[in-house]
């Protein structure tokens, strides 16, 4: 076994690997760039070196740095994590050379699944289902639009060297045939610098899963079930579980030992997976094998009770598997949901800053047998940087069953707390409750189709509402008890406290009575609806239960002026809790309109403006870009929404921009 290994990652799975080599009694170096000063994978390793500035490409991508934290601590193994460089060939190959372990597979499977084309040739002549398509390279448009008539449209138009969205098309019809090969072959090149071109079927109502494949050195290879990995946003997976909804054990059986036969072909060793793009009808085609630990591995450590790093470290060190196909078993039902810094009200536009609150929900067994896990590299107080990807957290849940898991990552999301950033939290919420997801029918269109208008947050319901409202009056009750407890007050002068409210928020009003005993709240609302509330809620307290007539709710709690800010389910409301003579008048008031910015370009994002395109004077078109603002790895172009002259640039090309910072106005 190892002594040392060095982490050649930052953030969550390099904490996830040092836990394990920990349990294993492994020395761990972990490597930092200056943003990651003081990240917490740097302070669960036993050892920590410096390896250059903050952007990976003079960081965490460099191999020559690396290599020399690896020299300088000793170590004799090196686990990659996932993304850099961890389908890197040449970083592979260059440890071997060095007489260092990479724990991970060989360099030519690295190598013969890097290449999209070469990747399908292999699984075609392994009998594994492939997409009906050209695996050719293709010359140029008019043979494009021979190819994909012959294939049958829709097709998909891919860069071999693709990832990401990037260097894709789909075309149905001739014309877009030509116009996408071109396309897709300009981004190709400007993206990956390789423009070559391939053609295949376009999948309708796809869905998209994967099959775990685990292999030793000694010629054993097997699968452990499948993820469906449906829902994502721009080609980036969002939810995941463990196992799929959709398929059946016949259709798991022949996916999984077709991921064998495609390991096999290939050599594989260590952990990887085998992506299928399947159809209504269940039939799967092959996509493209990951050749390393993929981010969404802890729901098949929960439904298999394997360790997966931990299977990598001992395959990487020369041992047997020690079980054989028949002992995996899927036990019950997992579900990943992946925390982003991004503001899904700003189209998911990424968001940095200090988490001024991090409290995720407490992890392990829970009463109901549940299990839930969080594995993240953050932590309260620490900084979330413009440089890396904005991945805080997943978590994960885990139940007897599928409608349980989601149920327990319901809650389990109502009681993580995150403030200082932007984040997705209410939108996984706001998916959870959808009839939708909750019956299984996924595909990789469903957060297309389902926010096609963008994500606006969660309208209460009327049953929502009515419980919001409870909760908003105890609290009220509450505050307006301690108020009135006020020392040095006139005798015989001190306030009593109402028990008639009105309840605002969300455009609905409720005129409700509130009664407190010894048992708790209870809130009687006009249409004689009497409602129980119990609560550990106190004042300063930003999480707490409610009990309505028995039935808990985390609910997230802040005051907001006079007004009284409640989370909860993807719900975020502001309640207003008037007597009703202050209602009254409150009606009256006039509404405060927001700003006028429409003769401003805001930006969108914390990020660094790279370009600036037009000057002062200068006269713009609808479309046109403005400026590009970068963050987090994407670049986002600005561009003008109508025709208008530039009155002033406010800010020069690499300025540093907080959200709605002035970037230019138009007279």
């Amino acid at each position: 076994m190892f002594k040392k290994i060095l982490i050649a990652n930052r953030g969550e799975i390099a904490c996830r690997v040092i836990r394990t080599a920990k349990k294993l009694g492994i020395a761990t170096v972990a490597v930092y760039s200056d943003a990651d000063r003081d990240a917490m994978h740097m302070r669960l390793a036993d050892e920590a070196v410096h390896i250059g500035p903050s952007p990976s490409s003079q960081s965490y991508i460099v191999i020559d740095k690396l290599l020399e934290a690896i020299r300088k601590t000793g170590a004799d193994a090196v686990h990659p994590g996932y993304g850099f460089l961890s389908e890197n060939a040449a970083f592979a190959e260059t440890l071997e050379k060095e007489g260092i372990t990479f724990i991970g597979p060989p360099v030519g499977a690295i190598k013969a699944m890097g290449d999209k084309i070469t990747s399908k040739k292999i699984a075609a002549e392994a009998d594994v289902s492939t997409v009906p398509g050209h695996m050719g390279l293709i010359d140029d448009a008019d043979e494009a639009v021979r190819i994909a008539s012959a294939i049958g449209y829709p097709v998909m138009i891919k860069a071999s060297a693709g990832g990401g969205g990037k260097g894709m098309r789909i075309a149905w019809n001739e014309r877009e045939a030509r116009e996408g090969f071109q396309s897709s072959k300009n981004e190709a090149m400007s993206s990956f610098g390789d423009d070559r071109i391939f053609i295949e079927k376009f999948v309708t109502e796809p869905r998209h899963i994967e099959i775990q494949v685990l292999g030793d050195m000694h010629g054993n290879t097997l699968y452990l079930g499948e993820r469906e990995c449906s829902i994502q946003r721009r080609n980036q997976k969002v939810i995941e579980e463990a196992p799929s909804p959709f398929l059946d054990k016949k259709t798991r059986r022949a996916m999984g030992e077709q991921a064998v036969a495609l390991a096999k072909a290939v050599g594989y060793h260590s952990a990887g997976t085998v992506e299928f793009i399947v159809d209504a009808d269940r039939n799967f085609y092959f996509l493209e094998m990951n050749t390393r630990l993929q981010v969404e591995h802890p729901v098949t450590e929960l439904v298999t009770g394997l360790d997966l790093v931990e299977q990598m470290i001992r395959i990487a060190a020369g041992e047997k598997l020690a079980f054989r196909q028949d002992d995996v078993k899927l036990d019950g039902w997992a579900i990943e949901s992946r925390l982003y810094a991004e503001d899904p009200c700003r189209n998911f536009l990424p968001s940095i800053g200090r988490l001024t609150r991090y409290r995720p929900p407490e992890e392990g067994r829970q009463d109901d047998g549940t299990i839930i896990r969080n594995d993240t590299g953050v932590f309260e107080g620490g900084e979330i940087s413009m440089y890396y990807d904005p991945m805080i957290a997943k978590l994960c849940s885990w139940a007897p069953d599928r409608a349980t898991a989601v149920e327990a990552m319901a809650d389990a999301l109502d009681a993580f707390e995150v403030e200082g950033i932007g984040h997705n939290l209410p939108f996984l919420s706001a998916v959870m409750q959808q009839q939708r997801f909750r019956e299984g029918r996924l595909t990789t269109a469903y957060i297309a189709e389902e926010f096609a208008e963008g994500f606006r947050g969660v309208a209460p319901d009327e049953a929502s509402a009515i419980k919001l409202a409870a909760v908003a009056v105890v609290i009220n009750q509450a505050l307006q008890e301690r108020a009135s407890q006020i020392s040095g007050t006139i005798g015989n002068h001190r306030r009593v406290v109402g028990q008639e409210w009105v309840v605002n928020f969300a455009e609905r009003e409720f005129q409700v009575t509130a009664g407190v005993s010894a048992d708790g709240a209870h809130v009687r609302f006009a249409d004689e609806r009497a409602i129980s509330v119990a609560t550990d809620w106190v004042p300063g307290r930003t999480l707490a239960t409610f009990n309505i007539d028995n039935q808990p709710m985390a609910v997230k709690v802040d005051l907001a002026g006079t007004g009284i800010r409640l989370r909860w389910r993807g719900i975020d409301v502001v309640a207003r809790v008037r007597s009703p003579r202050v209602a009254e008048l409150a009606r009256l008031m006039p509404k405060k309109l927001p700003p006028d910015t429409s003769k401003m370009l805001l930006c969108p994002m914390p990020g660094v403006v790279t370009s600036i395109s037009v000057k002062a004077g200068e006269t713009v078109e609808a479309g046109q870009s403005l400026a590009v603002v970068e963050a987090m790895k994407m670049e986002n172009i600005l561009r003008a929404e109508r025709r208008a002259k530039v009155k002033r640039v406010a800010i020069d090309a690499g300025a540093s921009l907080a959200v709605d910072e002035l970037i230019m106005e138009f007279e």
